[in-house]
């Protein structure tokens, strides 16, 4: 039997990779226009210092909200999403911090009801991801941080900001395409998306009768840190869609924004397949 490898911890994005990946991911579709659709909205956003999380600050700030940003460690990467927030003429407020504990969930929670004003939405984003070709080689280490990540802080966080929503409020989850078609080399990666699918429509369900609506989005193949960070092949990364090509943080954005403004206010419990043309169930 193959023994447990030590795996190489990803961080919830890599410090400055965002700068340095060729292309640089887009971040907001060149002449999209905002038309209020979130004005004085407060957002908190989970992973949201690079990749699809600061695409969906800087459309989120486009369209008039403040957010709050949680991310691990990586400072610069951070601080440029805050000057994206902020060239939108919207406040963006950082926090550091391993999301994996319940009590820094607490702090960010009530870190950015302070300092925005409140709490609307809640996007829980972040996640880590750690490609093993063998079940065997999944360590309990690796296994206990993908899933304290990945689906854990969805638990605590949304049940922090639930005492603070009211009517009309929003929270929306990442989920992934590789839970609706499996995957090979991220098992326990593909396993918390799949729970945070039972997650956002059981918790749907439970938060109806205060009108608040809990969806979810999830995306196929999208150009982040994440990917030259977890995988060696990446030039083809993406080819089999249908468009053939990989998607941009850009493309996935305006999702967030439709699941978080009064468009979808007859929707909850469901979720957004960005994903170039892959059809899948659900």
């Amino acid at each position: 039997m193959t023994k447990p490898t030590e795996f190489k911890a990803q961080k919830q994005s890599l410090p400055g990779q965002q700068s340095k990946m060729k292309p640089e991911p887009e971040v907001i579709r060149k002449g999209y226009k905002g038309s209020g659709k979130l004005k004085e909205k407060k957002a908190l956003i989970t992973g949201g210092d690079s990749g699809i999380g600061r695409s969906v600050a800087v459309y989120f700030a486009r369209e008039g909200a403040d957010v709050a940003i949680v991310y691990l460690s990586e400072d610069k990467d951070a601080k440029e999403t805050q000057r994206l927030v902020e060239k939108e003429g919207q406040q963006c407020h950082l926090i550091k911090g391993d999301l994996k504990s319940e009590s820094f969930c607490k702090k960010a929670i009530n870190e950015t009801k302070e300092q925005l004003g409140g709490l609307n939405i809640l996007v829980n984003n972040a996640a880590v991801q750690h490609p093993q070709d063998a079940l065997q080689k999944i360590s309990k280490k690796q296994l206990q941080e993908t899933f304290e990540t990945n689906i854990f802080s969805f638990f605590h966080l949304s049940k922090l900001a639930l005492d603070h929503f009211k009517e009309g409020d929003t929270i929306i989850n990442t989920s992934s395409v590789t839970t609706y078609r499996g995957s090979e080399h991220l098992v326990d990666y593909a396993s918390t998306k799949g729970a945070i699918v039972g997650f956002t429509r059981s918790l749907a369900l439970m938060a109806a009768k205060d009108k608040i609506r809990v969806n979810g989005v999830a995306p196929g193949p999208i150009w982040t840190p994440l990917i030259p960070a977890t995988f060696d092949d990446v030039e083809k990364f993406g080819q089999d869609t249908a468009l053939g090509r990989a998607g941009q943080p850009s493309e996935v954005g305006p999702a967030y924004v439709f699941l978080a403004s009064e468009d979808s206010s007859y929707i909850t419990g469901q979720f957004i397949h960005v994903n170039g043309g892959e059809v899948v169930g659900g």
